[in-house]
């Protein structure tokens, strides 16, 4: 039984009872649960309400981005620590510290990216878009969506590219941190794969906003180390649940290789996930054939390097 403690009674000297035990784990796991289905409903909450601000207060489509982006790292970041998927995965002061090198690194080479895509639209000079929004966007959607998975399966088929995709994969723990732990290379490649035919149709600036601000909550959630349930949707959408499988040492459940729509690995028989299927473990198996995650400099020129490991 509780003992009581002076704070137990009131001072008019009657004894309070002690709050049961279990109350608190009841409620803490009935929060839990609720963030569990929550979570990514919240998320194109945030998506919708960035889009309407957005276009309602004509505010800068590149200043939007980079407030969403901050916003979903912030967002996924508690999450993580509400309803993470492995404690474990969480990442140290230090390791936040390295991956917002890595960020700027890949936000260097998705910029980089877009640069010589407007470049190639003015020597082409593609006519504008008569369609509206609502078939612009999914027009959009599905061919970035195609591009990233190109690329994004060349990374791991091919073993020159290999050698710049392997280093995301090196690292031993998964979660929105390292989400940006990229070779400025590798994100440069996928993004003009992506980019490029949406310029070439003359996509109109607003759709191209909206598929950014999609895709950039795609990217981050399912990269997340957190334990949601999103059901039916992981057949629509990219899921940590899906992610999680992609970063298997296991090839044979390493496909999902999209993290927006899962038609591509549909399509291209690389969608494995099942409901209850989790990775046996994750990483790469040679770890010793690519750099110290938090050496990156060494990261940077490590593809140039001869004799490295083929895959996982």
């Amino acid at each position: 039984m509780d003992t009581l403690t002076p704070s137990d009674t009131l001072d008019s000297g009657i004894t309070q009872e002690p709050t049961p035990p279990h109350t608190k784990k009841t409620k803490a796991f009935s929060f839990s649960t609720l963030l569990r289905h929550l979570c990514y409903p919240l998320l194109m909450l945030a998506v919708c309400l960035t889009l309407f601000i957005g276009f309602t207060f004509d505010i800068d489509f590149g200043l939007c981005n980079m407030v969403f982006l901050v916003g979903t790292i912030a967002y996924l970041a508690l999450c993580e620590r509400l309803i993470p998927y492995k404690k474990q995965w969480h990442p140290t002061a230090k390791e936040w510290g390295r991956d917002a090198i890595y960020l700027v690194l890949t936000m260097m080479g998705g910029a980089s990216a877009v640069a010589v895509v407007f470049a190639i639209a003015a020597v082409v000079s593609p006519k504008e878009s008569t369609l509206g929004l609502w078939v612009e966007v999914p027009i959009a959607i599905l061919l970035t969506s195609l591009g990233s998975y190109i690329f994004h399966r060349a990374g791991h088929d091919i073993p020159f590219l290999w050698r710049f995709h392997g280093i995301h994969h090196a690292a031993d723990k998964i979660n929105v941190s390292n989400n940006a732990l990229n070779h400025i290379a590798d994100v440069f490649g996928r993004r003009l794969l992506a980019q490029l035919p949406l310029i070439l149709l003359g996509i109109s600036t607003p759709a191209l906003f909206i598929v950014s601000i999609f895709n950039t909550a795609q990217g981050y959630f399912s990269h997340a180390n957190v334990d949601v349930k999103i059901g039916w949707l992981n057949y629509i959408v990219g899921s940590p649940e899906q992610h999680r499988l992609h970063h298997s040492k296991d090839l044979a459940e390493a496909g999902h290789f999209s993290v927006d729509i899962t038609l591509w690995d549909f399509l291209f028989k690389s969608y494995f996930w099942k409901k209850g299927k989790q990775p046996t473990e994750i990483g790469v198996t040679n770890r010793a054939s690519f750099p110290p995650s938090n050496n990156i400099w060494k990261n940077i020129i490590h593809p140039l390097r001869r004799n490295i490991t083929y895959r996982q």
